[in-house]
């Protein structure tokens, strides 16, 4: 008979995985790699110091601030390395680098430390970064360069500028729009994040194939944009190219995969998922179509992090075996 005194009893969770956190984080930073090639070849080794530059400023800024407040290093698990790829993937690549850093030390110490660190934050630390220099430098935050236009490393002066494919279809910038095929590529305007489709899908298959995020945010994101696009559609556009249009262009993909996904500012059940993503999907809309800027994927996530808790108060699952009148109050 088995000696019932040798069990060790333990507080949950019980369950267990060789998955922990710098390996997830190392998927993500893998599956951004596509985008980062066809975005080296559009704009130039540029994109790669952007990155760099971002990634090495946010693992700084994190460094200095536990060494500041007396906590572990966590640098090494690679989440302010994440951060710092997304949020130079949201920006111009002609941004200057002191203003891309300021907003690496917003991102990290602001949206991020100051909450508790990784897993206590409330909103998306690179949308966050991105906000913020947003509304200090809308004018740098704004200005694009054509595909496979002339880059410097350390000057952008003589680099031209070009309107966004969601900046012409929303009026507020003259142009012709690039060809479907083209944003689908990786051959327009843009920024890092923005300029392949095929590029970024490869990036979210390979995170759904390996575990790291599930099928329901995106899903329900993209299709929310695409549906209602598709019954609305934008401009002088046909239904269909209008639906297509909204799904390649802007940073929908980079957001539907990489950033309305993270797990601590995204809903626990697989229903408030699906709600989160249909919400980010009707925001995106909402703003593109009505708001000022041509693009509101940025906007759509920070606004439902903020609703997160409620989605989880009216979504989390019962305990089994629980009456009904929990049930019903869950």
């Amino acid at each position: 008979m088995y000696d019932f005194s040798k069990v060790v009893i333990t507080s949950s969770p019980h369950i267990k995985s060789k998955e922990d956190t710098q390996s997830i984080m190392l998927d993500v930073l893998l599956a951004l790699v596509p985008s980062l090639c066809v975005s080296t070849y559009v704009f130039g080794f540029r994109a790669i110091l952007m990155t760099a530059v971002s990634i090495i400023a946010c693992m700084v800024f994190e460094a200095v601030y536990d060494k500041i407040v007396g906590k572990e290093n966590t640098i090494m698990d690679l989440s302010a390395a994440v951060t710092g790829a997304l949020l130079a993937f949201v920006c111009p690549v002609t941004l200057p680098y002191w203003m891309l850093i300021i907003g690496d030390g917003v991102a990290i110490i602001i949206a991020k430390c100051l909450f508790g660190g990784l897993g206590k934050n409330f909103i998306n630390p690179a949308l966050a970064g991105r906000a913020f220099l947003l509304a200090s430098w809308p004018v740098a935050m704004t200005t694009w360069v054509a595909a496979r236009g002339e880059v410097g490393l350390f000057s952008t002066a003589d680099a031209v500028s070009v309107a966004t494919p969601m900046a012409i279809l929303k009026g507020s910038a003259e142009g012709d729009l690039p060809s479907v095929a083209s944003m689908f590529l990786g051959l327009c305007g843009g920024s890092m994040g923005e300029v392949s489709a095929i590029a970024l899908l490869i990036g979210g298959i390979y995170l759904i194939v390996r575990k790291v995020i599930t099928i329901h945010i995106p899903a329900a994101y993209i299709l929310t944009v695409a549906v209602l696009t598709l019954l609305f559609p934008s401009g002088d556009l046909g239904h269909v190219q209008s639906m297509l249009y909204n799904v390649l262009g802007g940073g929908l993909l980079l957001g539907a995969f990489f950033m309305a996904t993270d797990y601590s500012t995204t809903p626990v059940s697989k229903k408030g998922q699906i709600v989160f993503g249909i919400g980010c999907g009707l925001l995106t809309v909402m703003i593109r179509f009505f708001g000022g800027y041509p693009e509101g994927v940025c906007y759509s996530i920070l606004l439902m992090n903020t609703t997160v808790w409620l989605i989880d108060k009216y979504t989390r699952p019962t305990k089994f075996g629980a009456p009904a009148k929990q049930k019903k109050e869950g």
